[in-house]
């Protein structure tokens, strides 16, 4: 009798390239690999992981922009039983630095545009060992560095191996409150999370093991329904790879990139077009607003994008606000699925279609079934009694921090004899079980006193028609201690008095939440997955307040 096959995410893209070898699975520019292509060329990488003498739990640094090669050396690192490690490509050196020792990378897969920044701290790098250098069409070249391309055609695939579910698979978070830290899951925890979650959804009974996958996978797509995703945000987020990559992929999906140097909405809308996509992953508002004014700008134009293959649209991570889903449903007839969590855990999810939009409220979602509201003090909040608790994320919960086990012990905790996450993102419980969102407590405000959450006054204040972002934080104030700030910005730049923002917000908000101080600028400070830059955000604040 075998035993069966652990859950692991190379043994379930193994076992749907043998189920459908010649359907789709990567599409890049002109590039378009089958589930035999990919598999093979992951194989071939893999074979090269292994003749660098790795163990078993090794880490593989992957500095890359969205492309095929990223999802290639992915692959491959699985299959070798090595851990990929996602590296934001827009770090300064002493981040590059931080993130290439902190997590003991002996291996950077990189693109040959990022030669100058390695080559700046390579003499700090001291487990790296082998460089594989993309060539990009930069002319970048770093001394030392081997071709990918040529490494790959080189190497012989390497054969199948037995794995355990118990392998880590690690995603470094951005960093917004510190140095990033790389959050551990084992793949067994992982896969079945995510792959069950999204099969039951597909209305599909979970298999009891990654080989009785195949035959379900293939069952997909003889019917049709494998699906096409394209993740519009970075590969090296958790939301672009978990819901754009992921997901579609363990259930024989193909994944089309785009390049994503800039959010292009109308280059976005082309792909999707062109490729006939059927679910995008996006990050809230910097992506839906853009899209919904070049969706309209082509109808005004007689000229509108073909959208008909379209069913999903993807949110996760930031608020995606009621106003934002409802304009991009008057042009897409989707479902939109917008998660709030984190790299450390999910929260719970809002569903919103053209019948039910209207009904819809910002930063309210429906509570995951294993996640819990409690105070700080450890006492459950009661359905409807509008008492403030922080939410405590059951179920998928990482094992913990790479090599930080006190902010492991801070984060992942035992309440009740059950395992949370516990990010510091506080809410209210509604009497029918939903959650109105109110902000992180590392951002809250404290005002003479009273609690004000960012979040909340940042969404009303995006309500406004002429305000297309907004971004809140606390500044000194010598008579509350601290004021609210509000740094904003407008769609194509008008210039707004403040006045009448101000105005606006206390018709909304309770005289303390409303900001004291306004500031007008040309981009809200965030990061390139949308999530909000409140560092940079505070700096820009107390410098226009100081006159500077």
């Amino acid at each position: 009798m075998t035993s069966k096959t652990d859950w692991h995410l190379a043994s379930v893209w193994e076992n749907i390239s043998d189920a459908i070898p010649k359907a789709p699975a990567v599409r890049y520019n002109d590039i378009a690999l089958t589930w035999r292509e990919y598999d093979e060329r992951a194989a071939r990488l893999a074979q090269v992981f292994a003749e660098a003498k790795l163990d078993v739990g090794s880490k593989v640094a992957i500095y890359s922009h969205n492309r095929n090669e990223y999802l290639e050396a992915q692959y491959a690192a699985f299959k070798a039983r090595l851990v990929p490690i996602n590296v934001n490509y827009r770090y300064l050196e002493a981040e590059l630095a931080h993130v290439l020792n902190n997590s003991d990378s002996e291996v950077v897969v990189f693109e040959a545009e990022f030669a100058p920044r390695i080559r700046s701290i390579r003499s700090l790098l001291s487990k790296v060992a082998l460089f594989i250098e993309i060539n990009d069409g930069s002319g970048e070249h770093l001394e030392g560095a081997v071709c990918y391309e040529e490494v790959v055609a080189a190497a012989i695939p390497m054969p199948r191996i037995p794995r355990s579910g118990d392998d880590i698979y690690m995603l470094y978070t951005g960093g917004t409150t510190g140095l990033p830290k790389g959050v551990m899951y084992d793949h067994r925890t992982f896969v079945s999370a995510l792959l069950g979650k999204s099969m039951q959804l597909r209305q599909l009974d979970f298999p009891d093991s990654p080989d009785a996958l195949g035959p379900i996978i293939k069952g997909l797509a003889d019917a049709g329904r494998s699906p096409c995703a394209l993740p519009a945000c970075p590969l090296m987020h958790g939301t672009g790879m978990w819901v754009g990559v992921i997901i579609p992929h363990s259930l024989g999906g193909e994944v089309v990139l785009a390049d994503n140097r800039t959010f292009d909405p109308d280059m976005l809308l082309q792909k999707i077009e062109e490729a006939k996509v059927q679910e995008i992953v996006i990050v809230g508002d910097v992506f839906a607003k853009p899209m919904a004014k070049a969706l309209a700008g082509a109808k005004a134009r007689n000229a509108p994008y073909d959208m008909s293959k379209m069913k999903m649209v993807n949110s996760s991570g930031v608020m995606f606000s009621a106003d934002a889903k409802k304009s991009l449903l008057e042009h897409l007839d989707v479902v939109i699925f917008d998660s709030m969590g984190s790299t450390e855990g999910s929260m719970g999810t809002s569903i919103s279609n053209r019948q039910t939009i209207d009904q819809d409220k910002t930063g309210k979602f429906q509570l995951s079934p294993t996640t819990r509201v409690y105070t700080d003090d450890g006492r459950a909040v009661k359905p409807g009694s509008g008492e403030v608790g922080l939410i405590c994320n059951g179920g998928m919960v990482p094992i913990g921090y790479y090599k930080d086990e006190k902010k492991s012990a801070e984060t992942f905790k035992l309440i009740d004899g059950v395992r949370y996450s516990v990010t510091g993102d506080y809410a209210t419980l509604e009497e029918d079980g939903t959650i109105n969102l109110l902000g992180r407590g590392s951002t809250c405000i404290n005002s003479g006193g009273e609690k004000i959450y960012p979040e909340e006054v940042e969404e009303a204040i995006k309500t406004h028609e002429a305000v297309f972002d907004c971004l809140v934080v606390g500044v000194p104030d010598d008579r509350f201690g601290e004021g609210v700030a509000a740094v904003f910005s407008t769609d194509g730049g008008q210039a707004v008095e403040a006045e009448v923002i101000k105005k606006y917000v206390r018709s909304l908000l309770a005289d303390y939440k409303a900001p004291r101080h306004y500031i007008q600028v040309e981009y809200v400070p965030r990061a390139v997955n949308g999530k909000a830059d409140y560092k940079q955000t505070k700096a820009l604040a107390l410098k226009s307040i100081a006159g500077g």
